[in-house]
């Protein structure tokens, strides 16, 4: 754990972000999955991050998420406010709106496409995170940003006063190892299927995608590492790695656990914006039979799981949304 206090929590859930079956986002599915997320153990929720669709979303979507999640949580739960822009005047736009929205903490991601270099990076996050006094989350996932954030860069950007945190998607275990020994940044893992790992050698949470329809044994896991009993946190991971391949291995994440959460009735649609699409019949058996082997899972009862793949599918071709900006 890190030594300076932690303002995120430790179960953070990558919220999906429901839409309703022409693409609208749902608000009143957001209010209801919030709060599931929440009983269910998260103290923490990422809306407009990855796997809530931030690349689709319109900034005024992307800030009454913000306000919504903060009225339901109710002091429950911290709210991050994730996603960012590769244009840094406009990241720096929306964390400032966001801040005044009631986020909690901001997540900046990776520039992504321009493929600055590693100056060009470290200033990105300098002046965003000189522009908010919210404390920041550095998110690292080079498989969809296309650049990393290497390691020397990581060590200047932990000397900001604002700047605490990374979310790691890198996979680079001893790199972890070797910023956590040399800073006081508290890293969350950005992986599912690396949890425990990453918790072993010194992480402080995770920021989860699979946690969208399991947090019980997320939170379970993170009790036990806080209190020493890897036997318990063992239990749990094992627990999940079948519900964490269902999700995470045949489509991206956000269709997986949207088809997952409509299957289970928790959300009303499982609709996701272009140019992402539900799982074609091939893709939604192989989810399927991973779940098969999924066991007792608390909170998430499978044998109400009704897939519905004419739904995933969505029929008609959509409307397209609005602009971004």
């Amino acid at each position: 754990m890190s030594n300076i206090a932690n303002p995120f929590g430790q179960v953070l859930v990558a919220l999906v972000t429901p839409f309703t079956a022409d693409g609208e986002v749902d608000w009143p599915g957001v209010e209801k999955h919030i709060d599931d997320c929440i009983t269910s153990g998260a103290d923490g929720i990422v809306v407009t991050g990855t796997t809530g669709e931030t690349s689709t979303l319109t900034d005024p979507e992307k800030l009454k998420l913000v306000e919504v999640g903060k009225d339901v949580a109710s002091g429950r739960a911290k709210i991050i406010t994730g996603g960012g822009s590769n244009e840094t005047a406009h990241a720096i736009q929306l964390y400032k709106a966001s801040e005044k929205a009631g986020a909690d903490g901001v997540m900046i991601v990776t520039p992504y496409y321009n493929k600055p270099t590693q100056a060009g990076v470290l200033t990105h996050f300098r002046m965003i995170a000189d522009a908010t006094d919210l404390p920041v989350i550095l998110y690292d996932i080079p498989g969809r940003t296309g650049i990393p954030i290497k390691y020397e860069t990581i060590l200047r950007a932990a000397k900001h006063p604002n700047i605490v945190a990374v979310k790691d998607a890198k996979g680079d275990f001893a790199e972890v190892s070797r910023v956590l020994n040399q800073t006081d940044l508290m890293y969350f893992s950005g992986d599912d299927a690396n949890v425990l790992p990453h918790l072993a050698i010194g992480a402080t949470g995770l920021i989860g995608v699979t946690a969208n329809i399991a947090a019980a044994p997320y939170r379970t896991i993170i009790d036990a590492v806080n209190a020493g009993d890897l036997h318990t946190a063992t239990l749990a991971h094992q627990q999940l790695e079948p519900l964490v391949r269902a999700v995470m291995t045949h489509v991206p994440g956000t269709v997986a656990a949207k088809y997952i959460l409509h299957g289970l009735g928790r959300i009303s649609s499982p609709r996701v914006r272009l140019p992402l699409v539900g799982p074609e019949d091939t893709e939604a058996a192989l989810i399927e039979d991973e779940l098969s082997h999924v066991g007792e899972i608390p909170g998430v009862d499978l044998s109400r799981f009704r897939p519905d793949r004419n739904a995933a599918a969505g029929g008609a071709l959509p409307k397209i949304h609005g602009t971004t900006r």
